[in-house]
């Protein structure tokens, strides 16, 4: 055999478009496939984005999906959560889950099963709402393969990670046109500033930005960033020992969903539905509005969600709120793979607001697609001009609402009424 023959071709030099969850984790496997030119690209001038859904204190993972793929997809993920790498932000939490009304268990729980997941000095307390109680056991399910992953700093020990082993991170680059060569395939970046980054595959991971940074892609229909409602409670040392080890709570009949507090004390509190679209004047395509754009705070929570889980909290002051913005598709599955007509552009977005828990293996499947080696099946699923499902039915609402700027929280709306 010639030398020729036997040496490998070289890989192909790939910039990834975005430094969140899709693009950091393709970049870590693009590396253990034996790329050795990945450059990643993020409009923000300090990494981890603070404004980015990947860059929030914690964030759920769970195995127990209606779906079975992505149930396996998930357990390949915990599994990699429990890797050295990742020192321990993966944290193991029995999960409590409530389904919506349309949908069962395929077994019930019994109506003792529930309480029995929380610490027992809250089980007589009064601390403990009725979440917890005989009218949810017939539609509970309790999952005790997940919990959560401290999300900020995962994704700060994978971004020092990929540049140890020799990713290219460039922030503060703002990128606004695809290169594109004579047949009309991309083969680089221009950016704000004018620098340009030429590469055989380019891969847009800019999540809830994709679509209005891209208007000419007519991503509308397919990737639209939709804000969610977030809101933390800082707890005293003594009163976060009291609830530290608690279930993660998830109402999917409302949305509402709950963490035991953090090692800051805190705990955070959000509502999973479609969100609230944002079209600045003269746009028609939805643009997230976050802290770094518009300083300010998030959709008040009603305080009922709460008190339905644990009364005593419900009656603290919010420390604060925010809008975390999703990439959401309609039937909410992923958009992985080529984008039709360009084998220069590809797709890793619309997360949808259940990505974040496969950062450890979510990179795979971009560089499966990249290489055109993704399961038939799933290519076909997460393509992006697929033929959409109808919704999974894990989102309280499908249809989103145009966010209202007067509705917004203000620090008068941090403080229980009484």
């Amino acid at each position: 055999m010639s030398l020729a023959s036997s040496t490998p071709s070289p890989k192909p030099a790939v910039v990834i478009v975005g430094a969140g969850a899709f693009g950091l984790s393709t970049a870590y496997h693009l590396l253990k496939s034996g790329y050795t030119s990945v450059t990643v690209l993020d409009r923000a001038e300090h990494l981890p984005a603070v404004d980015a859904a990947s860059t929030d204190m914690n964030k759920v993972v769970r195995s127990c999906y209606g779906d079975p793929e992505y149930t396996r997809l998930a357990r390949q993920a915990i599994e990699e959560w429990r890797n050295d790498m990742w020192q321990n932000c993966y944290h193991e939490s029995v999960s409590l889950s409530s389904l919506a009304e349309s949908e069962r268990p395929l077994s019930t729980i019994s109506s003792t099963a529930p309480r029995a997941q929380f610490p027992s000095n809250l089980h007589n307390s009064g601390k403990l709402g009725t979440f917890t109680s005989l009218d949810v056991s017939s539609t509970s399910y309790i999952n005790h393969d997940g919990g959560w992953a401290e999300a900020e700093r995962a994704v700060g020990l994978l971004t020092e990670h990929v540049k140890k082993c020799g990713v290219k991170i460039l922030p503060g680059k703002v990128v606004r046109e695809l290169i594109k060569d004579e047949r009309g395939q991309t083969q680089g970046v221009r950016c704000a500033d004018h620098s340009e980054y030429e590469a055989n595959v380019v891969v847009l991971a800019l999540g809830s930005w994709t679509a209005s940074a891209f208007p000419s892609l007519n991503l509308t229909g397919k990737c639209l960033a939709t804000g969610q409602s977030v809101a933390t409670i800082q707890l005293t040392p003594e009163e976060a020992e009291e609830y530290r080890n608690t279930a993660v709570v998830l109402d999917f009949r409302t949305g509402f969903y709950v963490f035991p507090p953090t090692h800051r004390n805190v705990v955070k509190f959000a509502i999973h539905t479609a969100g609230h679209t944002h079209a600045g004047p003269g746009c028609i395509i939805s643009t997230p509005r976050t802290i770094v754009s518009d300083p300010g705070n998030g959709l008040c929570i009603p305080r009922v969600q709460l008190r339905s889980v644990y009364p005593a909290l419900s009656e603290k002051p919010f420390s604060g709120t925010r809008m975390c913005w999703y990439t959401d598709s309609p039937d909410g599955d992923w958009v992985i793979g080529h984008y039709p007509g360009d084998s220069g552009l590809v797709l890793a977005t619309g997360g949808s607001g259940h990505a974040f828990k496969f950062l450890p293996t979510l990179g795979k499947l971009v560089v499966d697609a990249i290489e055109n080696k993704l399961d038939p099946k799933l290519a076909a699923r997460f393509a992006v001009d697929r033929q959409v499902k109808p919704p999974n039915g894990e989102r309280k609402s499908v249809v989103p609402q145009e966010l209202n700027i007067d509705e917004l929280c203000g620090p008068e709306d941090l403080i229980p009424t009484l």
